[in-house]
């Protein structure tokens, strides 16, 4: 049996890499994380192959030529994909795939999949706590920062797109609905 292609989404700050690495932390035979290419920097506790797959532009651009990608786009000036073979290969082994996308990529790669595909997007409890979240961690500038929260109120208006909206307040929480929409999903 295929698995699942499961997109979490939220503003940036709204936890989806922390709470997919919990999921991927308490069931490993049941998920595997779909790591993205960018041609962004690095930020320094991420690393090349893991977090992201850290390419230049024109390598990037030669793959989405080449439609390696099942879905790129820019965000934040810079390019993301998903590499298409990693997710078929892992659909057909029977693992549920686990994406850390942005709102528009998320909704693109949901439309290309019918049926056993599951969109969770992830608010934060407040804006004063995005704000907060995107500051401590302490890995964008200050424009940077400013950039990204003039994506959020477009983000939130698109969050009723999907097919899950989740309050990110409490990670354990925010965990186990996250699970139980998955474990319980039918298609």
């Amino acid at each position: 049996m295929n698995g699942l292609l499961i997109l979490i989404a939220s503003p940036s700050g709204g936890g989806k890499t922390t709470v997919i690495r919990r999921l991927i932390e308490k069931f490993p035979d049941k998920f595997v994380y779909s790591v993205s290419a960018t041609t962004r920097e690095s930020r320094p506790d991420e690393i090349g192959g893991k977090d992201y797959l850290f390419l230049s532009v024109e390598e990037f651009q030669k793959r989405a030529q080449n439609n390696q990608f099942l879905e790129w786009e820019e965000v934040h000036g810079y390019y993301y994909g998903t590499d298409l073979e990693f997710i078929n290969r892992s659909l057909k082994s029977g693992k549920n795939v686990l994406l850390d996308l942005d709102v528009n990529g998320s909704l693109n790669v949901a439309k290309k999949f019918d049926g056993k595909v599951i969109t969770i997007f992830l608010t934060p409890p407040s804006m004063d706590e995005l704000i907060n979240r995107l500051k401590n961690r302490k890995t964008d500038s200050k424009e940077e920062i400013e950039k990204r929260l003039t994506r959020i109120p477009k983000e939130m208006e698109k969050s009723k797109q999907f097919d899950y909206i989740v309050q990110n307040d409490n990670l354990e929480t925010t965990v186990n609905k996250v699970l139980d929409i998955i474990f319980n999903f039918k298609y």
